[in-house]
């Protein structure tokens, strides 16, 4: 095992992804509201740890597969590249559930006081939750990323329980209204999925089901596009509805990055689309960030 193969299985790339969610729900209970900075530190710390509990174990589950094999258009990580076995992938996997376990009690600790009560107790069992679907995305017997259930748990835990779950970790009530936010995070989390399955189409096509295996690569483009005009529409309507001025619109800053990578998706294919996922995550950390930004400033 080398440290440079952990960090590659890491995906290190993904992280602003994961991370764009949390950070839009802790921005909106900050408006208004103190929040004291170690919860948020926790928090934050929680999140990155469940996406590289992911990464890995999406890495070990596709390579036991054979979805990683030589036909693949993406990077080649830990295993693939020669520098973890199966075995220490396994490691490293235990290790991150402790990692997991640690952080999250410790964001429940410091934000209730206690991991007694009904609201901690529920955010136990959401945490499990996470780990469950962290591991099972390609990992188990019926992973559900092989049978095309991946685009509603990423819109459930890259989207809804971020932003719902972060602003309830802060200020210890839920606001329907950040269901809209949420969604919008959501749908370019499918987006930046989809993305990497019509890449892979070709060397998925014998191991697993995706949404651009059953609906064909013209058809995964148009969904894609709906995707991303949806996530801006919801956003947009959260705008109008629940903020005034110019401020909260920032983020429209990121329109042309969106609007380059959907000019990309429709024109690349194969491992030339591999650039359109780091620019889509990028500027879904950046719509995230400026979104909540402009929301404390109004």
């Amino acid at each position: 095992m080398t440290a440079k193969a952990v960090i590659r299985s890491m995906r290190l790339r993904t992280l602003p992804l994961s991370t764009a969610g949390i950070v839009l729900g802790i921005m909106l209970a900050c408006a208004g509201h103190s929040v004291r900075w170690y919860v948020i530190l926790l928090t934050i710390l929680t999140t990155i740890s469940l996406q590289i509990l992911s990464n890995m174990s999406n890495e070990l589950g596709d390579w036991l597969s054979g979805v990683d094999g030589s036909g693949r258009e993406g990077p080649k990580y830990g295993i693939e590249g020669g520098g973890l076995t199966e075995d220490e992938m396994r490691s490293c996997i235990r290790i991150m559930v402790l990692v997991c376990c640690i952080l999250g009690l410790g964001m429940i600790r410091s934000s209730f006081g206690t991991v007694f009560c009904i609201e901690s107790e529920c955010l136990v069992i959401l945490g499990g939750a996470a780990i469950w679907a962290a591991i099972h995305y390609t990992l188990g017997k019926h992973p559900y990323g092989y049978i095309g259930l991946g685009d509603l748990f990423v819109f459930i835990f890259f989207g809804l329980v971020p932003v719902v779950g972060g602003y309830f970790v802060c200020i210890h009530r839920i606001d329907p209204w950040t269901l809209m936010p949420g969604t919008a995070t959501g749908l370019f989390s499918i987006g930046v999925l989809n993305v990497n399955n019509i890449r892979d189409m070709k060397s998925d096509a014998a191991n697993r089901v995706t949404v651009p295996l059953k609906i064909g690569g013209k058809r995964a483009r148009i969904y894609h596009t709906v995707l991303i005009v949806a996530g801006w529409a919801v956003m947009v309507a959260f705008t109008l509805l629940r903020t005034h001025g110019w401020l909260p619109y920032l983020y429209l800053i990121t329109l042309p990055l969106y609007i380059k990578h959907l000019a990309g998706v429709w024109k690349l294919d194969g491992r030339a689309l591999d650039p359109m996922l780091p620019l889509l995550v990028i500027s879904t950390f950046i719509f995230a960030l400026l979104a909540g930004i402009g929301y404390i400033l109004q």
